[in-house]
């Protein structure tokens, strides 16, 4: 689903990842972890499609990311869910027109768009939110918004940056429970944490990054 080979990444003078080669089945899920500054948000970034490789392969459901038109890529990039950690909302727009947007870019008529946003803010939890405006939803509310919209086009991967990190632990075991939720139906996971709360109660696989090289 998702394979690097010898993937570096410089920004100027400063290397943010080092011949990075790694593979994540179809169906994982998969934490990537290391300190502040180890390439987590980099990594995710260039399996995104956001930023590209100064060396290097990344390939994506079989794709090359390296030989691919802006066009496809963006096409590709439908396939692909992005929570961000700072969730990137619009917050002059309402819960609804947030998740609906990402539909909406992706040429889906607005009868079915309707109809999916409903379907996954009532899923993540939101269905009494769907005129509330994101100012006036709680961090955990506002993360589950970020999730419905990455996964309202039902993506084949899901790529999470920190997603717990300004949450309490109650809403982050809640959150935790909805990417597994997600998975289990079939979704590839990558989540980057520095959480090591997260990472001693899990047996999913744990892949870490230490000054840009993996460990």
């Amino acid at each position: 689903m998702i394979q690097l080979f010898r993937v570096s990444k410089t920004f100027g003078a400063n290397a943010a990842l080092k011949d990075i080669s790694l593979r994540i089945r179809k169906g994982e899920f998969v934490f990537v972890t290391g300190a502040s500054g180890a390439g987590k948000t980099t990594l995710l970034r260039l399996m995104f499609g956001a930023e590209q490789p100064t060396e290097g392969q990344i390939l994506i459901n079989g794709i090359n990311l390296n030989r691919i038109s802006r066009v496809n890529l963006d096409l590709l990039r439908r396939g692909i869910g992005f929570v961000f950690q700072d969730f990137k909302l619009l917050n002059k727009k309402s819960v609804f027109d947030n998740v609906a947007l990402a539909s909406v870019v992706c040429g889906e008529r607005f009868a079915i768009t309707k109809k999916k946003t409903h379907q996954i803010l009532r899923a993540v939890g939101l269905a009494n939110k769907e005129q509330a405006f994101p100012l006036q939803l709680s961090g955990g509310e506002q993360q589950r918004v970020a999730i419905a919209r990455a996964m309202i086009n039902n993506p084949l991967i899901l790529l999470a940056d920190e997603p717990t990190g300004n949450l309490d632990p109650d809403v982050t075991r809640d959150i935790m429970l909805l990417f597994r939720t997600i998975n289990l139906r079939g979704t590839t996971v990558l989540i980057a944490t520095h959480s090591r709360e997260l990472l001693e109660n899990t047996d999913q696989r744990i892949v870490v990054l230490s000054k840009g090289m993996l460990q």
